[in-house]
């Protein structure tokens, strides 16, 4: 596995880097940044994973998220990847919500999309061992976090491995993709028209289907054009309370769905993941 730097920069005492490599996954090129902040020599830092939205890449949260400041001063490493594979042979479609850019971390097993959107796999498992080997990562101390269709990713990808990762917080995030126009054409199209396939790819299923995970935090905002359709916190707020899971979520008053809003708050989540890293 091939990994190539495209990019490195210094900032807020530390390392901002863009890599690529050939993904065994989703048989593409595949780029992620990762920060990693000044350690000492033998030092192994404990990982927070972002993902990110739909439309978006690895480049939107390192250039408008603002986490840098934040995590040099706690010690974190902070992977960004991609939201898809992505290429001139790799299937697309012509909305914004669907294909590249739109990989819902999902192993499609549908055709056209099986061969390349295996973003699950792809987070689950390749990147993750890719991470442990080139950087100073320690693999026993992980959190989770995204943004909108990342933050469905970080629910479902904590719920299903909670043996991995410590922590999970989510920002405007799709709770319930089951139950809402982006998730069920996404769904629908790479899983295909069984909606009991679904249940592994939403947050609130996999909780009523018994998932646990120790505690939850989400921040949404008051003011996002798509809480209502498409984000419905509620049903996360109801599946945590019948199942017991500690759900702590915060309205923001007039806070929309943007990097204006994830920014605002970032730096909060991360101190928040650093207390269940220590």
């Amino acid at each position: 596995m091939t990994l190539e730097t495209v990019s490195s920069w210094r900032s807020h005492g530390g390392t901002q880097g863009v890599y690529r490599h050939d993904s065994s996954e989703t048989a593409t090129d595949m780029i992620f940044s990762v920060f990693v902040p000044d350690h000492l020599p033998d030092a192994r830092l404990p990982v927070v994973w972002y993902l990110s939205g739909l439309t978006c890449n690895h480049a939107n949260v390192i250039e408008k998220g603002e986490f840098r400041a934040a995590c040099a001063k706690l010690g974190l490493i902070f992977v960004a990847p991609d939201t898809s594979p992505r290429g001139d042979n790799v299937p697309d479609d012509d909305g914004y919500d669907f294909g590249q850019g739109a990989g819902f971390y999902v192993d499609a097993t549908q055709e056209p999309w099986a061969a390349n959107f295996r973003m699950r796999s792809y987070i689950e498992k390749e990147l993750p061992a890719l991470i442990g080997a080139e950087f100073p990562a320690d693999m026993t101390r992980q959190a989770i976090m995204g943004h909108s269709m990342g933050g469905h990713g970080a629910l479902t990808i904590a719920l299903r491995n909670p043996d991995r990762f410590r922590s999970v917080s989510a920002f405007a995030p799709i709770v319930a993709p089951s139950h809402c126009p982006w998730g069920e054409k996404a769904l629908g199209g790479y899983l295909g028209l069984d909606r009991g396939s679904w249940r592994e790819y939403d947050a609130c299923a996999l909780i009523e289907d018994g998932a646990q995970f120790p505690e939850i935090l989400v921040d949404q905002g008051g003011g996002d054009n798509f809480l209502v359709d498409q984000l419905k916190p509620h049903l996360l707020a109801r599946a945590c309370d019948d199942a017991g899971i500690a759900l702590t979520l915060r309205m923001e008053p007039d806070y929309d769905h943007s990097y204006y809003f994830v920014s605002t708050f970032m730096a909060d989540h991360l101190q928040w993941h650093a207390a269940r890293l220590a």
